[in-house]
């Protein structure tokens, strides 16, 4: 009989481990589970990166959304997974970092400027050799992972609010053609007709400096009119970007350059992969490992 209910009790113990370990496999593979993940991360070259939750939002603008374009169509898009997304823009310093400096071309600026002139290309060669010193998977945001971020579940026109000013994000520095800023900018000690370096102007919820304005910045995505209530296909773990068809690729976030119109989360903005444009930059997406 004492062996009866020795073997019993044994057997109810290999059962609840079993148990145990079967719930413990379903919540560490759990795209929505992101509680055991840090929630920064700062790799070997000093590029910071903050969590990014899996969810569902209302990608676009609504129709009475001052500014809104006509390819902004509000939709449904989700985020499958978590991810780690750059607090700010590449900066010089990254770049030199990766890339070298060469005695000809090499980027110009302060180490803390994000770094511009940079093709949709030109990130690609920078992601390929970063990803080379195995030190975490990097890629390029989707335009949805990149809209998702810069809303930090909002709403709202912008991500800090329904408006934006001088004071809160840096855009009309161009003395040219948009001055509205240029005023405000010079009292803050920053000269006009450029970008602000990184952190000069207060992050949104989630740690993000410069969703709004400063430069635009690639994502992955071709330029092409939204598809209704669609779930965004995030890209295999590791998958390297290419090239595979089309001429322009997705820029946001709007510019030192443009108003704070273009700096809205919802719009959209494109240019052709080779180009290199003075008010254009990137940030990264890194992977969850």
């Amino acid at each position: 009989m004492r062996r009866v209910i020795v073997f019993n009790t044994l057997k109810s113990g290999k059962k609840a481990v079993v148990l145990f370990l079967m719930a413990f496999v379903l919540a560490l593979f759990s795209p929505m589970v992101t509680w055991a993940l840090e929630k920064t991360l700062t790799n070997s070259l000093g590029m910071e990166f903050v969590l990014i939750p899996a969810g569902t939002f209302t990608m676009g603008s609504p129709t009475d959304e001052p500014g809104r374009n006509r390819d902004e169509v509000t939709h449904t898009a989700k985020i499958g997974r978590p991810f780690y997304m750059q607090t700010t823009e590449v900066t010089v310093k990254q770049w030199r970092d990766i890339m070298g400096k060469p005695f000809f071309g090499g980027k110009k600026g302060s180490e803390d400027m994000p770094v511009v002139r940079v093709s949709w290309q030109d990130c690609i060669k920078f992601i390929k050799k970063l990803n080379a010193r195995n030190d975490g998977v990097y890629r390029l945001p989707t335009e949805a992972e990149w809209e998702y971020a810069c809303r930090a579940g909002n709403n709202t026109a912008y991500g800090i609010g329904d408006s934006i000013n001088c004071n809160s994000a840096m855009y009309a520095n161009n003395t040219l053609k948009s001055a509205d800023c240029v005023n405000v900018v010079k009292s803050k000690g920053l000269p006009p007709d450029q970008p602000a370096p990184v952190k000069s102007y207060a992050p949104n919820a989630l740690g993000l400096y410069d969703m709004q304005g400063n430069v635009w910045e690639w994502c992955e995505d071709w330029y092409h009119p939204y598809e209704p209530d669609v779930a965004v296909k995030p890209q295999s773990k590791g998958e390297a970007p290419s090239i595979e068809t089309g001429t322009d690729k997705v820029r946001r976030g709007g510019s030192w350059y443009g108003t704070g119109r273009r700096c809205r989360c919802a719009n959209r903005n494109y240019g052709h992969f080779a180009n290199r444009y003075q008010t254009t930059g990137f940030r990264l997406v890194r992977e969850i490992e």
